[in-house]
């Protein structure tokens, strides 16, 4: 049975279709599993238009998936961000629920690269400013009408597009909220992943958009420290508690990974570690607004590509007291052996 909801009506994909692009949901298609079920990749004809997609297959086993499907669909219906994913539809139709998005993760999840060595300071800076840029307008975009808390920041609900922009997805348990009612506590069980669940939600038993900023913060510490924000064997299993103490205790070199400590300008560390520490440290009163966390990002971003001019302009000067010296010896070789 198609769905009768008259606002999302211009969305709907005929299943057909999408089994099409998707070759009936082949194995060989499916890019990875999202909190609803299996995601698969796919080519999509829309508007005379060959797209790629991606198709979130629910799960029919999934006891409560119906409410979030419709929640994800109300949501990405209304949002409008280049580092949002972009709703292309959905198919209600003969048992089948799908939401299909462009597909966007060229380059898989953020938590696939928290470890690489390869994703360089500069990358993870700018993917954080993305990121945080995704969220003021989550929080605070006028033309809505409404803000909208997330409740689903983690390291695998960012994805990475192929120049490593972020797409920030997940909003399966997204809440919206008036816009001046933003700092209200709306009454919520502990939502989200573990390890990035905001500790004041038990506390006041509910949830504010600074529960986003708690997630988000915990976020910036996996991207500093190139670690997962749990890991079940390990004597740390939560990485925010850790960072907290390292933080404070001004050891927080001892947890960065090692692969950026080289690369990092010691004025963007300090920015950008400042920041992390706010989202996650004390009540949510003490925690930075969306908007300057992005003003202090880009400041992190400036600092380092300063400090990388620097750097260049001195080994230039270094290259040039060295062609003088050698141009010197090779003249005092021919004087000495004249061919």
């Amino acid at each position: 049975m198609t769905t009768t909801i008259p606002k999302f009506a211009h969305l709907q994909i005929p299943l057909e279709d999408v089994l099409n692009a998707t070759n009936n949901f082949a194995d060989d298609n499916i890019i990875g599993r999202g909190g609803l079920g299996l995601v698969y990749k796919g080519h999509l004809q829309r508007s005379g238009e060959l797209i790629t997609i991606s198709a979130l297959r629910l799960d029919r086993r999934h006891s409560g998936g119906v409410v979030e499907f419709w929640t994800e669909v109300s949501m990405l219906s209304d949002l409008k961000h280049p580092n949002i994913v972009s709703i292309v539809g959905f198919c209600d139709d003969k048992h089948e629920k799908i939401i299909v998005t462009t597909y966007e993760a060229k380059n898989g999840s953020l938590k696939e690269h928290l470890s690489s060595p390869k994703l360089t300071w500069t990358q993870r800076l700018k993917i954080c400013v993305g990121v945080a840029r995704a969220l003021s307008y989550l929080h605070y975009d006028e033309g809505r009408g409404y803000g909208v808390i997330h409740l689903n920041i983690n390291s695998s609900t960012i994805l990475l597009d192929e120049n490593w922009e972020p797409k920030l997805s997940g909003f399966k348990v997204s809440i919206k909220q008036s816009l001046n009612r933003m700092y209200q506590v709306i009454l919520s069980e502990p939502i989200g992943t573990i390890g990035y669940v905001d500790p004041e939600i038990e506390k006041t038993k509910g949830v504010t958009y600074k529960s986003d900023i708690y997630s988000f913060g915990v976020v910036l510490f996996e991207i500093l420290c190139g670690r997962k924000a749990f890991v079940p064997n390990d004597a740390n299993r939560l990485l925010a508690p850790l960072a907290i103490h390292q933080y404070e205790k001004k050891m927080l070199k001892e947890i960065i990974h090692p692969a950026l400590l080289n690369q990092m300008s010691p004025h963007s560390l300090e920015i950008y570690s400042k920041v992390a520490y706010s989202c996650i440290n004390g009540e949510r009163t003490n925690r930075m607004d969306t908007n300057n966390i992005v003003n202090e990002l880009e400041k992190a971003i400036e600092s380092h590509e300063d400090f990388q001019l620097q750097q260049a302009e001195q080994q230039v000067q270094r290259l040039n007291l060295v062609r003088p010296v050698f141009f010197y010896f090779c003249f005092d070789v021919i004087t000495l052996f004249p061919v």
